[in-house]
């Protein structure tokens, strides 16, 4: 052998460095917390809108002028739209129902444009979902839930639509159970479901904070516990009253660029508690402005996130920074008060084709932690979940990942492809080390009045030591890096109390009204810990 061939001693140790180097940045990967698994193989459609009904299903909805999914049509339901330019006579599915308790999928038919749209659940818990685009730019539809063994289906009304054309609009239920219906492209007004007198009722603001890239649109829309709205689009926000279409405060503007549709980071109203009188709002990430007109897919996104307490009388923008940039990104309540941030990429914006770089870490935002350390980095995923992803919150805890689809059309050969399985993330709260401390709720009511008291009982395997919370949380409507009507409402409880062997007795109080909790369902979370148990779903009325 060729001396001269012969790796030298400091190649070997350079080799040796890189290789201990790779070796500490699995161990590293294995220690970060949270699991993925793969629940579905194949959803037949990409889901861009999604949420989780009170039967244990999820309803997921693609645009219907998408041509051929995945999933057929039973036979004779086909759909017929002359004016389809891609399929007239169409017998895919575009909407579908997941089991969670079998993970099968059933084809759902919806009939109008869907793209885009926006959605929140009534206080029946029936699905209202409205707008799209062409012909369904001013419908409103119904999904009223079945259980598993039932056959139920999209409903288009046909005695009431839409006044405005509402495309990249957003839906949230107030306290009356009413839904108000906010924006949209040209459409710089807000109007109701059901239809108030007199119509849609012009909002200044959304035409004031639009500029040359729209990024007015599917604004950040939360119900402050005073009864007013909170509206954020673009790098500013106000606080509106509904009643008297008012604006009642305009807050500073946010720092950091645009941060709404097509430049979308995203945003929760942190978990009431207290005397509820104080609601504290983040908007996380984003795209640099002029990502989206110049179409330039390596732009890095924004890390930045601002939080703010929006019922101050002196309202003021907290800043701080995620590990990473982000834009497309969903922001998920957990049941703990947490909030988990998962999906999206790391340079571009919204639209087709438009990004680059999948953020596949998600991220723990822990609001009550110091200022520099609310962010924890959570185990990676391995599938890019781009624009037209969706996440949402599910009664065991797990958080379900669906869609992406960056595609005018579906397209697998591409380096980023329609992606048609269906995922969830556990949080560490669901590792098996902390199985026993979960609790289980063993009794609670199914309905509950506004400033009731109740009785939860809850079985748990160790001892508890001091107090279990009593979490509600909603079931939004994902879409688009937005959950539309996201809510969790800590409860005010009494003393855990033994009642038997390992189980126990909490004293809840409901909500006293729907300024802080509008009527509807909602899943309910006994939490030990910081570990919640499987949620139960309660009805709350007035």
């Amino acid at each position: 052998m060729d001396p001269s061939s012969s790796p030298s001693p400091w190649k070997c140790v350079v080799f040796l460095f890189a290789f201990m180097i790779l070796d500490a940045a699995i161990v590293a990967l294995a220690d970060l917390p949270g699991t993925w698994e793969l629940i579905v193989p194949n959803a037949g459609i990409a889901s861009m809108h999604t949420a989780v009904t009170r039967y244990g299903t999820v309803v997921l909805l693609d645009r219907t002028n998408i041509g051929p999914s995945r999933k057929m049509l039973p036979k004779g339901h086909c759909r017929y739209d002359p004016k389809d330019e891609v399929l007239k006579r169409d017998c895919y599915a575009h909407s579908v129902i997941l089991d969670l308790n079998t993970n099968k999928i059933r084809p759902l038919k919806i009939l109008t444009d869907t793209w885009c749209s926006s959605g929140q659940f009534l206080p029946d818990g029936s699905l209202l979902q409205t707008g799209g685009d062409l012909d369904g730019v001013k419908k409103i539809r119904k999904f009223v839930p079945c259980g598993p063994h039932g056959f139920c289906d999209w409903e288009e009304l046909k005695d009431v639509e839409l006044e405005t054309g509402r495309w990249y609009a957003t839906n949230q239920i107030l306290p009356d159970g009413s839904v108000i219906i906010v924006g949209g492209r040209a459409a710089n007004s807000v109007e109701y479901y059901p239809p108030r007198k007199g119509g849609a009722v012009q909002l200044p603001f959304l035409s004031d904070v639009e500029d040359k890239q729209m990024d007015n649109l599917y604004p950040y829309v939360h119900l402050l516990p005073n009864g007013h709205l909170f509206i954020f689009a673009n790098n500013k926000a106000v606080m509106y009253d509904y009643t008297s279409n008012k604006v009642m405060l305009e807050y500073p503007p946010l720092d950091g660029g645009p941060r709404n549709y097509p430049s979308a980071g995203s945003s929760v109203m942190l978990a009431l508690e207290g005397d509820y009188s104080m609601a504290i709002i983040v908007v996380c990430g984003g795209a640099q402005f002029g990502a989206f007109i110049q179409k330039s897919t390596d732009t890095p996104a924004h890390g930045s996130c601002g939080r703010i307490v929006a019922t101050s009388p002196h309202p003021v923008w907290e800043m701080e920074d995620m590990p990473f940039g982000r834009i497309m990104g969903d922001m998920v309540m957990l049941p703990t008060g947490d909030v988990l941030i998962i999906n999206g990429a790391q340079a571009g914006s919204q639209g087709f084709e438009l990004a680059s770089s999948p953020c596949f870490f998600p991220l723990l935002y822990r609001p009550n932690q110091p200022l520099g350390l609310r962010f924890m980095t959570l185990t990676p995923g391995t599938v890019p979940r781009m624009y037209h992803s969706t996440a949402n919150l599910l009664p065991d805890g797990r958080v379900l990942i669906a869609g992406s689809n960056p595609h005018y059309f579906y397209k697998f050969a591409a380096e980023f492809p329609t992606e048609l399985r269906i995922e969830a993330f556990s949080p560490e709260y669901l590792f098996a080390d902390k199985a026993n401390i979960r609790p289980v709720i063993d009794e609670s009511p199914e309905m509950v009045r506004f400033g009731e008291q109740f009785d939860v009982f809850v079985s748990v395997s160790l001892p508890v030591v001091g107090s279990m919370e009593v979490n509600l949380a909603s079931a939004p409507f994902a879409t688009h890096s937005f959950s539309q009507g996201q809510r969790l409402v800590k409860l005010t409880v009494s003393p855990t109390v033994p009642d038997a062997d390992e189980r126990y007795r909490i004293v809840c109080t409901a909500p006293p009204g729907g300024k802080i909790a509008p009527p509807g369902y909602y899943m309910m979370f006994a939490v030990n810990l910081g570990v919640p148990s499987v949620a139960r779903w309660v009805q709350l009325v007035p």
